[in-house]
């Protein structure tokens, strides 16, 4: 009986051992990942912070390229808006070593208003900076918008198999009218105003209404064919579905003078500004912006669908 309470107690030792030893390991990995997650978070933060510098002075080079990107939906708010390429595109065409600025494009349109006021200031910066040449480089897709805003530059250049054009103007909208019957709910609606509740979508379309909506982005839409005519000038070709919204591969989009060559932004910096060395000047927000602007997203998404719908170019 000595013997085997004897190894009973050792086999017991052995296992709390082992236990211990376990929980040891545990905490050691344990503490590994907590180290490597706050570093993780480190590296993010400073690569948050970082993105977007735009000291030329980090490279030796004695001419640059300035870079402004136009990424994704273009409006208030996001990366693509006035607030924050303009303040870009004036340092960009303003740094001393500056010989040629490029506009990456990648965006399938957005806000006519946005699209507007950073077409404006390109045309402001060319004219305050003559010596300084501004090409648009579309990457994947440079529609409505994203178009609006290339025909500032002073030549376009794209991929053979990018994306180009979608001249035209579009309000998204729904009708419910008959689903509200079926189900036997009943829209109730009260305003101030005898067309302060157009276009919803729980009541009938009304012909005067849409024809005010027709007009307006008829209006809109000639807006931006007298943009993208006084951008391109001579070089667009004589063919009225430019303006119809088609949108075309940038080999055809060429043959339309919508471009002006095929290629990408190194060899636009390299064989026609004569400056290799790319510098970019994009501004982007930085972490607290990013959360904000999901949390502004998320609450957006709770608000009426009574609200006014927004006109776009895409």
């Amino acid at each position: 009986m000595n013997e085997d309470n004897t190894q009973a107690i050792q086999a017991l030792k052995d296992v709390a051992l082992e236990s211990i030893k376990e929980q040891r390991r545990a905490r050691r990995w344990g503490i590994f990942f907590k180290l490597f997650f706050v570093a993780y978070l480190l590296i993010a933060l400073f690569a948050l912070i970082g993105t977007g510098a735009s000291d030329s002075n980090l490279t030796a080079a004695k001419e640059i390229t300035a870079v402004v990107d136009i990424n994704g939906v273009i409006m208030d708010g996001a990366s693509a808006s006035g607030e924050l390429v303009n303040p870009a595109l004036k340092e960009a065409f303003e740094n001393e070593k500056t010989k040629g600025v490029i506009l990456r494009i990648n965006s399938p349109g957005g806000s006519p208003v946005q699209s507007g006021i950073i077409n404006d200031e390109i045309r402001r910066l060319k004219a305050a900076h003559k010596d300084i040449p501004v090409y648009a480089v579309v990457s994947d897709l440079c529609a409505s918008g994203g178009y609006y805003i290339a025909v500032a530059a002073d030549n376009i250049y794209a991929d053979k198999a990018s994306i180009v054009g979608s001249i035209g103007v579009r309000m998204d909208n729904f009708g419910a009218v008959e689903l509200m019957e079926k189900l036997g709910v009943e829209r109730r609606l009260y305003t101030a105003g005898a067309n302060k509740g157009m276009l919803d979508p729980f009541l009938p379309e009304n012909e005067t209404q849409v024809q005010h909506v027709h007009n307006m982005l008829n209006t809109t839409h000639q807006q931006f064919i007298n943009v993208v005519k006084e951008g391109r000038g001579e070089r667009l070709q004589n063919n009225p579905d430019i303006f119809s919204g088609l949108f075309w591969t940038g080999e055809d989009a060429l043959k339309l003078g919508l471009i002006d060559g095929i290629g990408s932004d190194a060899y636009v910096a390299r064989e026609l500004i004569k400056a290799e060395e790319m510098v970019n000047f994009t501004t982007e927000k930085d972490l607290l912006q990013r959360l904000s602007e999901r949390v502004e997203t998320s609450v957006q998404a709770l608000i009426s669908l009574d609200a006014a719908p927004r006109t776009v170019l895409r």
